[in-house]
Formats: C-alpha cells, sequence, structure tokens
C-alpha cells in the first residue's frame, strides 16, 4: 500500500516542485536531505518511505498517525529525514 493524497490527513500542502534536488524521486543522499513538511509530494514520499523501512503493510491508520507526528510533535529544527526517522524512533514505541 502507498499512501496517496486523497489519504492524507491535512489539506493544506503544496503541490509544486521547486527544484530537480527536491524531486522525490532523486534519491541521492536522502537520509541527509531536508523534508519541506509543506510539500505534499514530500511528506507522502518520506511517509511511504518510513512505512517500508518499517516494514508495515497496508496500514493506512499508522501512515495517518504518522504524517500527524511528522507535521505536529517532532521538533521543527529536526529538518533532516534520518533526524526525523530517529527522533520517532527515540519518541514512539509503537505507531
Amino acid at each position: 500500500m502507498n499512501y496517496q493524497k486523497s489519504q492524507m490527513v491535512y489539506s493544506d500542502y503544496k503541490w509544486s516542485a521547486r527544484a530537480d534536488h527536491d524531486n522525490p524521486k532523486f534519491i541521492a543522499a536522502q537520509d541527509a536531505a531536508m523534508l519541506n513538511r509543506e510539500e505534499g509530494y514530500e511528506m507522502l514520499y518520506f511517509i511511504n518511505s518510513l512505512a517500508l523501512t518499517w516494514n508495515w503493510n497496508d496500514n493506512l491508520v499508522s501512515r495517518q498517525k504518522l504524517e500527524r507526528i511528522i507535521r505536529v510533535e517532532v521538533p521543527t529544527d529536526i529538518r533532516t529525514h534520518i533526524g526525523i526517522k530517529n527522533w520517532i524512533e527515540q519518541n514512539y514505541k509503537e505507531i
């Protein structure tokens, strides 16, 4: 299952790429990449990547909860993919 735009909790995302390095299909240096929490395609890509990493199958509720955590709970000064992932792993036993 891939998390889809229509399933997202928040509807205030921007849906435009600013540059090639901002494109979610560009995979180089992914862990060090900054996540723009206002860009919908970046959030979708990141949530789906985490779900794959954590071996989630068809769990829409977990993906929606993860979206809320990233938007509301992860401190805004943590901006890299790996930083956000590590913060979630350290602060949540189960999503």
